[in-house]
């Protein structure tokens, strides 16, 4: 009975002892909701500003809200704005990234050819036939081909030749037709030299009409001869096949002289001219150089390579040149015209250049910025070797050219919307452009305000009708709109405000006309890049009764020109391209 009550005051003094240990535990304090939110606003430092969404593969692709790329349906991602420049030849990176793309520099230095009055122009070429030496055998009756002793290409024909023989029911008649006027010649005088001339425009020979006219006999066949000595390039007939008169058998060409084709950039055609010397190698013939002199440049350049061709010809002795052969040369070219400031060249890696065309791409690490920088540069390329390009224009003495990363570089700037191999017209638009358009708002009446607010419905309810593609509904709201500028009362504004929306509302009223009239909605669209162009202006200049208007922006519009509208949301909603990419876009600046 005493151990039970031992247990009982244990087990109260265990519970009071927890009781009074809850009692005295601190409390935490108090979390204010504006603290929870800077927290949360430090963990997540994009919800305190406004987000952009693009896409990756089209960046420009710009929104204000996530979703999908309307080109290739991938999903957006946010664009991070703390590399941007308002110059768009420059992209700025992190050092992170930098890092990243193993960014490799080579310093620009190595002079070539700057004081030299004989420059030396590295060019490819191939032998080429010598065109004035091709001709074709034809054949001069038609007929059939009983023999053909040409049988392949390649096969070289000497002059004179017997080279097959013809059958033919022409000749047959014409020789029939020989031996009966040789008979009526006296009573029918010039029957017999008709007939005789007949056949020598077939160039049949007087030994062979005076054998028809001894023994009486007609022919219908005669042989064929070489007209020409050369090799056969293309046969087009073979034994057994029926010939027309006229019609080419082979072609042949002589290997005797030969052209040699050089292939050379446009940077360098002002230094070459008739008679420049080209020494050549071919890799067919080793340790053996050739020389000749230009004989021919061609006037016009190969538009996607940016070269021009020029003609040498050398006498192919032995025919140790055959055509095919790839050649290596050089050109000595004396350039009489030395400007007293002779340019530089340089010469930089091949991993430097980005071929795109036209013009080649370097990028130029640029030092006097804080973060890694790098700067897009269009040059021109003189000479390529296996190792090294020489530039002829782009470059400076000391530039930091990028050898290794350069397409990492590259990538980001068309992300970023930069210049690059792939958008070389890109234009920073900044909001600031406010400052291009006078500011009359203080000077403007409520009136005239009102009435400019009006229309700007009118306008919006065209921008609606071509959000959702209806032509029919465009043109009805822009007569909508024109009614509407018509009831704006213009001497409301004098001076130089008043001249100003003159200027406008000739622009706004003629292209309103135009979409007012298309049965194109492509066209009416077009229309309306013109139109928003000046009312964005007009509202600039005179302001509204303190309601908000969104300018809105499509870089895609005009072939990637890009394209302007006004907006009472925030919400894009694309008047240029409606549902096929109707969230394209983003909001450029407010209006008030």
């Amino acid at each position: 009975m005493k151990n039970y009550k031992l247990y009982i005051i244990g087990f109260i003094l265990l519970i009071t002892g927890l009781v009074i240990g809850w009692m005295i535990k601190p409390t935490p304090p108090a979390v204010t909701n504006s603290e929870h939110n800077h927290e949360q606003e430090e963990s997540n430092p994009q919800a305190s500003k406004e987000e952009t969404w693009t896409c990756s593969m089209h960046p420009q692709i710009r929104q204000n809200e996530p979703g999908i790329c309307p080109i290739c349906e991938m999903d957006l991602i946010i664009l991070d704005n703390s590399m941007s420049n308002d110059d768009p030849a420059v992209l700025k990176m992190s050092n992170a990234a930098a890092k990243l793309a193993q960014v490799e520099t080579f310093t620009v230095g190595e002079k070539l050819n700057t004081q030299s009055k004989n420059q030396s122009i590295k060019a490819d070429g191939t032998v080429e036939m010598d065109e004035r030496t091709l001709k074709s055998q034809t054949v001069h009756l038609a007929g059939r081909l009983e023999t053909m002793s040409i049988t392949f290409e390649g096969q070289y024909v000497t002059k004179g030749q017997k080279i097959g023989r013809l059958y033919s029911t022409e000749l047959l008649a014409a020789s029939q037709e020989l031996i009966t006027a040789a008979k009526y010649n006296d009573k029918v005088q010039g029957l017999k030299d008709a007939s005789i001339q007949k056949l020598k425009n077939w160039k049949i020979n007087d030994e062979l009409i005076e054998k028809i006219l001894k023994t009486e006999k007609p022919i219908e066949t005669i042989n064929i001869y070489a007209d020409h000595s050369g090799y056969v390039l293309s046969k087009k007939l073979s034994q057994g096949d029926y010939v027309k008169q006229g019609q080419s058998l082979f072609t042949v060409g002589s290997t005797s002289r030969v052209w040699l084709i050089f292939n050379v950039f446009e940077s360098g055609m002002k230094n070459i001219a008739n008679g420049n010397e080209i020494t050549f190698t071919t890799p067919s013939i080793s340790n053996k150089e050739f020389k000749a002199k230009i004989s021919f440049i061609d006037p016009l350049l190969n538009k996607q390579s940016r070269t021009a061709t020029v003609r040498a010809e050398i006498n192919n002795k032995g025919n140790l040149l055959k055509p095919g052969m790839l050649l290596n040369g050089v050109i000595q070219s004396s350039n009489q015209k030395q400007n007293k400031k002779t340019p530089n060249y340089f010469s930089v890696p091949n991993s430097a250049i980005l071929w795109t065309g036209d013009k080649s791409v370097v990028y130029v690490q640029l030092t006097d910025y804080d973060v890694p920088s790098f700067e897009f540069r269009e040059v021109t390329i003189l000479d390529r070797s296996t190792k090294y390009t020489t530039i002829g224009e782009g470059l400076n003495n000391g530039d930091q050219v990028v050898v290794h990363g350069a397409f990492a570089i590259d990538a980001a700037a068309q992300l970023n919307n930069n210049m690059s191999m792939m958008n070389r017209n890109v234009k920073i638009k900044k909001d600031e452009v406010s400052d291009l358009v006078p500011s009359y708002v203080d000077e403007t009446p409520q009136k005239f305000k009102s009435q400019l607010e009006t229309t700007l419905a009118e306008y919006i309810k065209l921008k609606d009708a071509l959000v959702d593609t209806d032509q029919g509904a465009a043109s009805s709201s822009a007569n909508g709109f024109l009614n509407a500028l018509d009831k704006m009362d213009m001497s409301l504004l004098k001076g130089d405000a008043h001249m100003f929306w003159m200027e406008q509302l000739n622009i706004l009223k003629s292209h309103d006309d135009k979409i007012k009239n298309s049965g194109d909605i492509e066209d009416q669209r077009n229309q309306f890049d013109y139109l928003s162009q000046a009312m964005i202006k007009s509202v600039k200049a005179f302001g509204t009764n303190n309601k908000t208007y969104f300018v809105q922006y499509c870089p895609m519009v005009n072939n990637n020109q890009g394209a302007d509208w006004i907006s009472t949301e925030n919400e894009i909603r694309n008047p240029y391209f409606g549902d096929k990419m109707m969230k394209c876009g983003s909001v450029k600046l407010e209006l008030k």
